[in-house]
């Protein structure tokens, strides 16, 4: 479904179980950055009723997920760690178009989102597969759902908005791009890491 061109080895989930502090303090950033991200989109793109309602959406579904991990941290007594750099989104942003038209730049942010969201999904599935601690296999499923409804938004405003731009071809280029990318990525308990 999400069409991602390598998967998780699911070995990953046993480093980020064996951290459950700075994966959930990592989690709780990412949540957080993709609200940002939304906002950003909305604000860029206020013309687009749907899509400012869609992302206003997205924005606030993605800080109560913030707040959810935020809570679990709290509950196990765990220290929510500072706010770290994500390697792996820095690279897709450099891959992200920033020429042309005001258009492409807006289509390929949309892109850059879905991106992060389907991996993100892919992540989840993987932790809500192979981690022992049932409750947290039960949240990361239900985060999982949600990020795949966030993948989907963000695809079908790029195709809904492309003036003159293939979206299905360049999400094949971000598909392959990331495919590449991800082999250097699966050893860190980070969720993108």
């Amino acid at each position: 479904m999400l069409g991602l061109k390598l998967l998780t080895d699911p070995r990953w989930a046993n480093i980020a179980e064996d951290n459950l502090e700075e994966i959930l303090s990592d989690h709780a950033w990412c949540e957080q950055k993709a609200a940002t991200n939304a906002i950003t989109i909305l604000t860029y793109n206020s013309e687009h009723e749907d899509l400012v309602t869609a992302m206003t959406e997205i924005a606030i579904e993605e800080m109560e997920h913030f707040k959810m991990v935020h809570d679990i941290i709290k509950q196990r007594g765990f220290t929510f760690g500072r706010e770290r750099k994500d390697d792996y989104v820095n690279q897709l942003f450099k891959f992200m178009r920033k020429d042309g038209s005001r258009n492409d730049a807006f289509i390929d942010r949309l892109l850059f989102a879905a991106m992060i969201e389907a991996r993100s999904c892919e992540r989840f599935r993987v932790l809500s597969e192979n981690i022992k601690d049932d409750e947290l296999a039960k949240f990361y499923r239900d985060l999982m759902i949600s990020e795949a409804n966030h993948y989907t938004t963000f695809l079908k405003f790029a195709k809904k908005y492309s003036e003159r731009r293939n979206v299905d071809k360049r999400w094949k280029e971000w598909l392959d791009f990331e495919g590449q990318l991800i082999q250097n990525y699966g050893t860190k308990e980070t969720i993108h890491g």
